[in-house]
């Protein structure tokens, strides 16, 4: 404790530096259970605990749980969260309890909904509640996605002593998530994402509980979603076409992987902007830019004045709908360049016929509608990047509007401005987190406040959640782990615990330096907060 005092003597004349350094050491100090990430709605921990043997610990399913014995979702977490419990003892447990020995101590999941074979969806229950006594644990839910929460809450829970022994104290959590939409977008387009990077993506969000993972599959320098209606587009759009693509199978690797982890797979084939790789393997789809009277080579967005470009994104939507189960489909619709839809002579014709005079933003607006009328079709939600909103747009009341322009701190004003005209949105504006500087930018992401704009109750009920935007120019496999763990779990915290018990970077430094150490346990390479060690320190692969 001396080398404590002396440190904190040292940096007197720096304020903030000795904060930091108490609330570490106190956090190194701690030998109880530190709590759970993101914070519960309910959480109340006695200094009571309970030792574990992990070859008498057991997951069980209740006697009047709807779901039992044959549910993969929750078999296969009993199997994952022993693991992850107990990672010396991976592959050792005892999947049946033998209630009668003295020192087990068996977790009961009840389920009151028989939702095994489905996918989480929108309207999905996360809620449980956890209660934790000598030799049992008690975890009831409304559904398997929200037994998964519990299941995560349980998991960092557990603790163990200097000795190594493992240890869960006597704690009642209520818990349910603050906004249904919790999302992390990945860009796989401008880097190229090997299949386990996606898959370990997945596995941290799990730990920090969000719930949808938006694949911006597709966009201006690649194409490698494989369609198998139209493999050219990534035979001759992918950087590479066997080495950098995503099949079929992978893509469905990772939404049963997503399943199993109770996240959403929400796939984006952005356009008419966005599009360059498209047109190499689909003939005509982009348009051709002149320069004067003749063309000069070079190709803009998605020509919408053509038939056969509706015949093109309606035989590929339908694909997509049946390769992602999800009642969601992220249209696009941003940033559309209007340069080479000026020069074109065809396209002004077009304008000309349709009476839009000289005003690009009707074209514009004219394409999204179709597009999100053809999805609608197909029994889709449509989210759409803000752009279609601002270009007024006669899209259905039900599209959701993803809320990207306002940084750093106008984003409030978008949120009321388009809650005003009645239509729900996804804030993303303050969670671009490919953008990082130097120490404890985590701080800005945690202290963003959703629901702070000028609006009415109702209107502030049309924010469904948030997101977290990795965009690709300078990210890639090497870079990604730790550029987003465990910043990325800052905004976890903000979108599903109360606002009230979150205010304080202060009071969360502690059990975020704690959750940053079980994601390096758990094989995520989460960059550090601050000078210091943890326990368990990254192994490395």
């Amino acid at each position: 404790m001396q080398t404590v005092f002396r440190l904190i003597l040292s940096c007197a004349m720096e304020v903030d530096r000795c904060k930091l350094i108490l609330l570490f050491f106190t956090s190194l100090c701690s030998q109880t259970a530190s709590g759970v990430w993101p914070l519960p709605q309910s959480f109340s921990s006695s200094p009571e605990r309970f030792s574990l043997q992990p070859e008498a610990f057991y997951f069980a399913h209740g006697q009047d749980s709807a779901a039992k014995g044959g549910c993969s979702v929750l078999d296969e977490a009993f199997k994952r969260y022993f693991g992850l419990i107990f990672p010396e003892y991976i592959g050792k447990q005892n999947l049946s309890p033998r209630t009668t020995q003295d020192l087990s101590f068996t977790v009961v999941i009840s389920v009151d909904q028989d939702d095994c074979q489905g996918y989480p969806a929108q309207d999905s229950s996360e809620r449980y509640n956890l209660t934790v006594t000598a030799e049992h644990g008690a975890l009831n839910a409304e559904s398997v996605w929200g037994a998964l929460r519990g299941l995560e809450s349980f998991s960092q829970l557990v603790y163990q002593d200097n000795s190594g022994t493992y240890y869960v104290n006597k704690t009642v959590i209520e818990d349910f998530p603050r906004f249904p939409f919790r999302g992390i977008l990945l860009d796989t387009s401008r880097h190229y994402l090997p299949l386990q990077t996606i898959l370990k993506t997945l596995d941290g969000m799990a730990y920090s509980k969000f719930n949808v993972f938006h694949w911006h599959i597709v966009d201006d320098p690649s194409f490698p979603y494989q369609s198998p209606t139209f493999p050219d587009l990534s035979s001759k759009g992918a950087y590479h076409p066997s080495t950098h693509i995503y099949t079929q199978t992978d893509v469905q690797r990772v939404i049963s992987y997503a399943r199993l982890r109770g996240i959403r797979v929400l796939p984006e084939f952005d356009s008419p902007g966005h599009t360059r790789s498209w047109g190499k393997g689909q003939p005509d789809l982009l348009t051709p830019c002149y320069s004067g009277s003749s063309p000069n080579g070079q190709f803009g967005p998605v020509n919408p004045s053509m038939a056969s470009t509706y015949q093109f994104m309606s035989t590929l939507f339908k694909e997509v709908s049946l390769v992602f189960p999800d009642s969601f489909i992220h249209l696009g619709g941003d940033e559309v360049d209007f340069t080479c839809w000026r020069s074109n002579p065809d396209v002004k014709a077009f304008m000309k016929e349709m009476g839009f005079g000289s005003d690009f933003t009707r074209l514009e607006a004219f394409y999204m509608e179709r597009i999100v009328n053809m999805t609608r079709a197909l029994n889709r939600t449509a989210i759409v990047w803000q752009d279609v909103f601002d270009y007024h747009e006669k899209i259905p009341r039900d599209t959701v509007l993803h809320i990207w322009k306002g940084v750093p701190a106008d984003y409030h004003n978008e949120l009321a401005r388009i809650t005003k005209a009645g239509m729900r949105v996804i804030l993303a504006a303050p969670w671009y987190i490919n953008h990082i500087n130097y120490g404890q930018d985590w701080r800005t992401y945690y202290l963003v406040q959703p629901l702070n704009f000028t609006g009415t109750e109702q209107q502030k009920k049309l924010v469904i959640g948030g997101e977290v935007c990795m965009w690709g120019e300078y990210v890639d496999a090497t870079n990604l782990t730790p550029r987003l763990w465990p910043r990325g779990s800052a905004a976890a915290e903000r979108l599903w615990s109360d606002e009230k018990q979150t205010t304080s970077v202060d009071r969360a430094f502690p059990r975020l330096q704690d959750f940053r150490c079980k994601l390096l346990r758990r094989g995520i390479q989460a960059e550090p907060l601050f000078v210091g060690h943890c326990r368990h320190e990254y192994q490395g692969i």
